[in-house]
């Protein structure tokens, strides 16, 4: 028997500048991030938390601070009962939306009846540690030579290449996304979801999107320089192995178009974000009344190469498994790694724009990584809402070429 999986409630921190000098959040442990947030649905929705079967949680870069299961440490920061478990996975940018995919998972197959998921970034943090190899494959020259992972802004700049999506069209959709957000912060379109970050001092250190530039115009986009020309060639190894070397394994004879800039790159931010998952008969029973249900979920693997494709194959694959097409999905949610990702989503699916990213997105917004997924689904609840709609569909590419996707319904 396949239960039913209910999205109860959404929340996330603001989002602040990823700069270990710059940001409010750069202060702040990850685990505070993340159990800021647990914290707040528990508290907003009365929850037992001895009842909670785990907490799942995605988080891109495990290292320092974001080492040895977050989760965990984070439900317990949040004052969960000891008992209560938690588990961090990594599917890089696909990260939040991965753990939320897995709750539903554990709730639909009856193993499970409450379920916390979720992810959390601190960019800030990330920047200080070591890099090590930068390189997709670690260091393994096998795979390497099977499946060369060039830098994800390299792969959009390709991918913008091959598809002949020029500069004004991706400055465009950047300005648009600036704008949308913008509108959207004036209207408080994220008051729901948003919950403040306080330091250990008890006082607020971010209450409000702290990355977006409304100030942002068509004619300050159109004079940034291209972000990774000197990426391609840059030596990554003591070989003197480069992004460019990788790339031309696969493209020997390719001329990149170097088309992206910082203003059509998503933003490098801190921030968490929750989902509250729970069984129809759980939620029943303790009297919530659910926000939506989970329709599907999928997860596809695409080129490694290309690395940012598989959105459009996932969206796919989730509509087949939901019984849905491109027309009954009310708005989508579409994660802006960079600007060629959505535009060559809505021309691959033929989707009005009218329908994607209606609050801007990560240009505009900034990508906290491992959160991003979770504050995506976040997101499109809020608007479903608001707009009165049903149905909507939040997907993203990620790092090695996958893409997770989730369509929800409104209840």
């Amino acid at each position: 028997m396949t239960h039913e999986a209910w999205i109860i409630d959404a929340a996330r921190t603001p989002r602040g500048i990823g700069k270990p000098d710059k940001g409010a959040l750069a202060g702040i442990h990850p685990q505070r991030l993340l159990s800021t947030v647990l914290k707040a649905l528990a508290t907003r929705n009365s929850v037992h938390t001895v009842d909670i079967d785990d907490v799942v949680i995605g988080c891109n870069t495990q290292f320092g601070k974001q080492g040895l299961d977050l989760a965990r440490m984070a439900a317990l920061d949040a004052g969960f009962d000891p008992l209560v478990p938690g588990v961090t996975l990594d599917r890089f940018c696909g990260s939040g939306m991965s753990a939320a995919a897995l709750a539903a998972m554990g709730v639909m197959s009856g193993t499970q009846r409450l379920v916390f998921a979720g992810g959390v970034e601190s960019m800030s943090h990330t920047q200080t540690l070591p890099r090590g190899s930068l390189l997709m494959d670690s260091g393994n020259l096998s795979l390497r030579r099977k499946f060369p992972q060039p830098h994800q802004g390299v792969c959009a700049d390709l991918i913008a290449t091959l598809e002949r999506i020029g500069r004004n069209e991706l400055d465009t959709l950047a300005l648009e996304s600036q704008r949308r957000a913008h509108m959207a912060i004036l209207e408080g379109r994220f008051s729901r979801s948003l919950v403040p970050v306080l330091s250990d001092d008890g006082k607020i250190a971010l209450e409000r999107d702290e990355y977006p530039r409304p100030q942002t115009t068509a004619e300050a986009l159109a004079q940034l320089k291209p972000a990774f020309t000197a990426v391609l060639d840059k030596p990554l190894d003591d070989a003197g192995l480069t992004y460019g070397a990788l790339l031309r394994q696969v493209y020997p004879n390719i001329r990149i178009e170097h088309v992206h800039t910082a203003g059509t790159s998503s933003g490098i931010v801190d921030g968490a974000a929750g989902v509250l998952i729970a069984s129809a008969e759980y939620a029943r029973a303790q009297g919530w009344k659910p926000r939506a249900r989970i329709r599907a979920m999928t997860t596809v693997g695409g080129d490694p190469t290309l690395m940012l494709n598989a959105p459009v194959p996932a969206a796919k694959k989730a509509l087949a498994l939901a019984g849905l097409t491109v027309r009954d999905i009310d708005l989508f949610e579409v994660n802006e790694a960079f600007a060629v990702v959505p535009l060559k989503f809505m021309r691959d699916l033929d989707i009005d724009p009218a329908k994607v990213n209606v609050n801007g997105g990560a240009i505009a917004l900034g990508h906290p990584i491992g959160a991003t997924g979770a504050i995506l689904i976040g997101t499109l609840l809020d608007e479903l809402e608001r707009r009165d709609r049903s149905i909507g569909l939040a997907t993203m590419c990620t790092a090695g070429g996958m893409a997770p996707a989730m369509i929800i319904e409104r209840i």
